[in-house]
C-alpha cells in the first residue's frame, strides 16, 4: 500500500483521442484548406474566399435550423422546397422598389413557420415518422410552386435583395453577417435558456423529459417552426444570390444541412450538438466543393464526396455510442 505522503500521479494531458473528439473537425478544416491551396493556387484568393463564404451563409442558416430538430431525433427534408417556396412567394409581391423588402421578409417568416408548425405537428402529435412527415411536406409545396409559377422561372425582385444576398459592408459579405446575428441569437437559446435545456432533455430522452415536467411535444413543434423559419430566412437570401427564381431553388439544400450538421457532431440519435461545430461542418462542405469545381471535377463528384461523408461520419459517431 502506498503512503499517505506519497504524490498522486500528473496527468499527462489530454489524449490524443480527446484532442481528436473535440478538435478534430476543426484540424480536419485546417488539413483541407492546406491541400486546396496546394492543389489550386486560386482557392487562396481573396475574392475566392469571399466567395466561398456568399455561397456558404444560406446554407448555414438552414444548418442552424437543421441542427435543432435533429437534437430532437427529427430531420427535415422539406427545408430546399421551402426555400424555393419563399422564393416564390417573394415574387409574388412583383415589387420594384426596396420598400417591399420587410414585407416579404414578414411574409416568408410566418409561411415559414406555418410549414414548421405543420411538420411538428404531424411527428409530435400523430406520430409520424419525421421521414415520412417533412417528405410529404416538400412534395406538397413543390405542387403548390408548380401551380402557381407553371414552371416558368420569375425575375421581379427589389433591388435591395441583390445587395443582402451578395453585397459588402468593409469587405465582408452582408449575409455572412446575418448568418452571424442568427448562430449567435440561437446559441444563445439553445446553450443558455431554459428552452436549450429542455431540447436536450427531449433529445436524450423524452420519457425522463416527461417526467422532469417537460412537454415533449412542445418542444419538438418549436424546434420544426425553427428549422422551418431558418429555412426560409436562407431562401430569401439564396433568392438574392441567384437573382431569378425558378421551382428549384435550394435544390439539395436538405442533403447538405443534415451533412453538415453531422460533421458537426450533432448526433442523429438526438441529444448532443451545437449550433457552432455544424457550422464548422458547412465550412467543410463548402470548401470541397469549392475545390472540386476549382480542380475541374464534374458535379457528380461533388455527389459521391457527400455520400461518402454521410456514412463515415454515421458509422463514427455510431462508435461513440456503443
Amino acid at each position: 500500500m502506498a503512503p499517505l505522503d506519497t504524490p498522486m500521479p500528473r496527468s499527462r494531458g489530454l489524449s490524443l483521442a480527446t484532442v481528436f473528439e473535440r478538435y478534430g473537425l476543426v484540424i480536419f478544416l485546417a488539413v483541407l484548406m492546406a491541400v486546396a491551396a496546394v492543389a489550386s493556387p486560386t482557392f487562396l484568393r481573396p475574392a475566392n474566399l469571399v466567395n466561398v463564404l456568399t455561397i456558404a451563409a444560406p446554407l448555414g442558416m438552414v444548418v442552424i435550423g437543421q441542427t435543432f430538430v435533429i437534437l430532437v431525433r427529427g430531420l427535415d427534408l422539406s427545408v430546399a422546397s421551402l426555400m424555393a417556396t419563399v422564393a416564390v412567394l417573394a415574387t409574388a409581391f412583383k415589387a420594384t422598389t426596396n420598400d417591399a423588402i420587410p414585407l416579404i421578409f414578414l411574409a416568408a417568416i410566418v409561411l415559414s413557420a406555418v410549414v414548421g408548425f405543420l411538420n411538428g405537428w404531424l411527428v409530435a402529435r400523430r406520430n409520424v415518422s419525421p421521414f415520412l412527415a417533412t417528405l410529404a411536406m416538400m412534395i406538397i409545396l413543390q405542387g403548390i410552386r408548380f401551380a402557381y409559377t407553371g414552371g416558368a422561372p420569375i425575375s421581379t425582385l427589389p433591388p435591395g435583395m441583390g445587395f443582402l444576398a451578395s453585397g459588402r459592408i468593409l469587405g465582408v459579405p452582408v449575409n455572412l453577417m446575418t448568418l452571424a446575428v442568427l448562430a449567435i441569437a440561437f446559441g444563445i437559446v439553445l446553450h443558455r435558456s431554459r428552452l436549450g435545456r429542455e431540447i436536450f432533455m427531449v433529445g436524450t430522452n423524452p420519457k425522463a423529459a416527461f417526467l422532469n415536467g417537460v412537454a415533449p411535444d412542445r418542444v419538438i413543434i418549436l424546434c420544426y417552426v425553427i428549422c422551418s423559419v431558418c429555412a426560409g430566412i436562407g431562401g430569401l437570401f439564396l433568392l438574392g444570390y441567384v437573382g431569378t427564381v425558378s421551382n428549384w431553388v435550394g435544390q439539395g439544400y436538405e442533403l447538405d444541412s443534415i451533412v453538415a450538421a453531422v460533421m458537426g457532431g450533432v448526433a442523429l440519435t438526438g441529444g448532443r450538438g451545437n449550433i457552432f461545430a455544424a457550422l464548422l461542418g458547412v465550412a467543410v462542405l463548402m470548401v470541397i466543393n469549392n475545390l472540386v469545381l476549382l480542380l475541374g471535377f464534374p458535379i457528380e463528384m461533388q455527389l459521391i464526396i457527400k455520400g461518402i461523408i454521410i456514412i463515415g461520419a454515421a458509422a463514427f459517431y455510431r462508435t461513440r455510442l456503443v
